[in-house]
């Protein structure tokens, strides 16, 4: 094969080689969970409830040189969810709320990841509660990221009634809109030890 045969081979395998490899520094990352907390804070007139979620997993992949290919999905076990009182716990799990007989997980599933300025991330995905899927926008700071490790947190505001969670009281009326927040620590595996 003359030179420019061989060029000519190049330049036309080249452009699908790349575009078979588009997310080449796309890493699993796993999270600690020691360092990581999804919270909630719901109004009403008699109290701001502060809650948490004990038990969630997360599948993340992180692009840092191009976070457009990054992926999230959240999976959290709604019959953990804590305010520290158990009867409000266990009303949280009846069918007035979360209904957790039915529908035990709530889910979030990213669609994409746009930087939108420098340290600063919105993930556009899609977040079931109750059978009820939405897609909405989760903010992200990225507090740092070096050498494959990083933590990432945000909060966002979602409505309550969207996701059926309609059950209301006249004596402590409840606000709609929800305050959630989280924190994330995420790093890359660690290569296994060498045999």
């Amino acid at each position: 094969m003359t030179k420019t045969a061989r060029f000519l081979a190049g330049a036309v395998l080249l452009p699908s080689m790349m575009a078979a490899r588009p997310f080449v520094d796309v890493k699993p990352h796993i999270v600690d969970k020691a360092h990581s907390q999804i919270n909630f804070v719901a109004d009403s007139r008699l109290l701001s409830a502060h809650g948490f979620f004990g038990k969630w997993d997360a599948d993340v992949s992180l692009d840092a040189t191009n976070w457009s290919n990054s992926t999230v999905a959240i999976a959290i076990d709604a019959t953990s969810v804590s305010t520290r009182v158990d009867m409000r716990d266990n009303h949280l799990r009846s069918p007035d709320f979360f209904d957790v007989a039915k529908f035990p997980t709530i889910t979030f599933k990213s669609v994409s990841v746009t930087k939108v300025a420098e340290g600063k991330l919105d993930i556009t995905g899609d977040l079931t509660i109750r059978g009820v899927t939405k897609r909405i926008v989760v903010p992200a700071t990225a507090v740092f990221y070096e050498k494959g490790a990083g933590r990432f947190r945000g909060q966002f505001a979602i409505n309550r009634k969207d996701y059926g969670v309609a059950y209301d009281s006249s004596v402590n009326p409840i606000e709609n809109d929800v305050q959630v927040q989280w924190d994330m620590a995420l790093s890359e595996p660690k290569p296994a030890p060498a045999k």
